[in-house]
C-alpha cells in the first residue's frame, strides 16, 4: 500500500468493500461506529489516490485526507470502542475517549489554522502540519486510538489493537517522516477483523 496512485485506488477499493459488508452484518446499533471504520478507512485510501495524482500539495485531496487522519480517527475509534463496550468496562474507557476528543481538537484547531501539505517521498506519501507539542498530541492520539482498543474487553478489538500498535512502532522506525500515510495504511489492512469482530457471537446468541 501506498507506493503509488493504483495501490491505494486498489487497497481502498477492496477495503472500501470489506467495510459495506461490516456495516451489512452488524447486529447491533451501538455496534455501528466501529463497523463502519473498516468503511471510513477505506475511503481514507481512495482519497490518498487522489493525493497521489495531484502530485501531493495543499488541495482539497490533501486537507481531506488529513481531517480523516487527524481529528476524525482520534475522536471516532474509542467513542466506538465506548459505545460497543459492555456497560461494566465503559468506566475504564472514559479516559481514552477523553484524550480522543481533547487531540481531536488541537488537531482541528491546526487545520483550521495552519497550512498542511503533502509531498511524494520516494514511494510513499509525507503529510506536513505545523502541530505543537507534537510528541504528547502524538501520545494523546495513540492512547486514544490503541489504549481504546486494548482496554475494549474484547478479544477481537484487543487482538486489533496489538496489530495496530506493532506496526505503528515500525512505520514511526522506518518512516519517520511518512509516519500517517504508513500507519493509515496499516490500520486500514487491519480492517479485516473488524469484519471477524462484526461476525463474532454475541453474548446469549447461540453459536452456529
Amino acid at each position: 500500500m501506498c507506493r503509488n496512485a493504483t495501490a491505494d485506488l486498489t487497497a481502498g477499493t477492496v477495503i472500501t468493500a470489506v467495510g459495506i459488508v461490516c456495516v451489512a452484518r452488524v447486529r447491533r446499533a451501538r455496534d455501528l461506529p466501529i463497523a463502519a471504520l473498516p468503511l471510513l478507512l477505506g475511503l481514507h485510501q481512495l482519497v490518498e489516490a487522489a493525493v497521489w495524482h495531484a502530485g501531493g500539495g495543499c488541495g482539497p485531496a490533501t486537507t481531506a485526507w488529513l481531517v480523516i487522519a487527524l481529528p476524525v480517527l482520534p475522536a471516532w475509534v474509542p467513542l466506538g470502542v465506548l459505545l460497543a463496550a459492555a456497560p461494566a468496562l465503559r468506566p475504564r474507557l472514559l479516559a481514552p475517549a477523553a484524550v480522543g476528543l481533547t487531540t481531536a481538537a488541537v488537531l482541528a484547531y491546526c487545520l483550521a489554522t495552519r497550512p498542511a501539505v503533502a509531498g511524494i517521498r520516494g514511494h510513499t506519501l509525507g503529510y506536513g502540519v505545523n502541530v505543537p507539542w507534537t510528541p504528547l498530541v502524538l501520545t494523546g492520539y495513540l492512547f486514544a486510538t490503541l489504549g481504546a482498543l486494548l482496554l475494549s474487553g474484547d478479544r477481537w478489538l484487543r487482538i486489533l489493537g496489538a496489530v495496530l500498535g506493532a506496526r505503528a512502532l515500525a512505520c514511526s522506525a522506518l518512516w519517520r517522516l511518512e509516519f500517517a500515510s504508513t500507519w493509515c495504511a496499516f490500520a486500514a489492512a487491519a480492517s479485516l477483523l473488524v469484519l471477524g469482530w462484526v461476525r463474532r457471537p454475541l453474548p446469549g446468541t447461540p453459536v452456529t
